[in-house]
């Protein structure tokens, strides 16, 4: 059996500077990762190959990016019954608020959860993939817990900070 993994699929090699947030988070979690770039208009044949394989070789869950018409999400999400997660992109001349309509609409019974635009929203798909495998892997579920108290201590000694900045002004 293969070691299960996360496929992030981007509609353009374009949506990679903000996809690298979702690897980069991944990664710290241990958790394996394939990339690739397909397109739900311009490759419809070959997502549907590629996402069948993937889920047969173990994906537990699939993140794909897209901007403008942003329907990579949603072409995915009616191929698997594996979770998706979309992050609209932030191009075009809407900034990615298209990409967020297309990528949240979705019909009932063919979900895709959809985070935020851009950088934030491409770091909270890689945290929302690790959650969803936590689920049924206590050892992930420990590095989840593990890397929210760290934030939270960040967030403590930033704030120790002002507030020693503050008392010294």
């Amino acid at each position: 059996m293969t070691k299960p993994f996360v496929a992030i699929l981007m509609g353009s090699d374009s949506d990679l500077p903000v996809m690298q947030n979702t690897i980069d988070v991944l990664k710290s979690f241990n958790i394996t990762v394939e990339v690739k770039v397909t397109s739900a208009h311009r490759t419809p044949a070959a997502t549907h190959s590629y996402v069948t394989d993937a889920e047969a070789r173990g994906c537990k869950v699939f993140i794909c990016a897209a901007g403008l018409a942003a329907h990579l999400a949603g072409a995915v999400a009616g191929i698997t019954t594996r979770p998706v997660i979309g992050v609209p992109v932030d191009a075009g001349p809407l900034q990615g608020h298209d990409a967020l309509l297309s990528t949240v609409m979705m019909p009932a019974g063919v979900p895709v959860a959809t985070v935020a635009i851009g950088k934030a929203g491409a770091k909270n798909a890689a945290y929302l993939a690790a959650q969803m495998l936590a689920v049924a892997d206590d050892e992930m579920a420990a590095a989840v817990k593990a890397d929210r108290q760290a934030n939270a201590e960040a967030v403590i000694a930033k704030d120790k900070a002002l507030q020693e900045k503050l008392k010294n002004a």
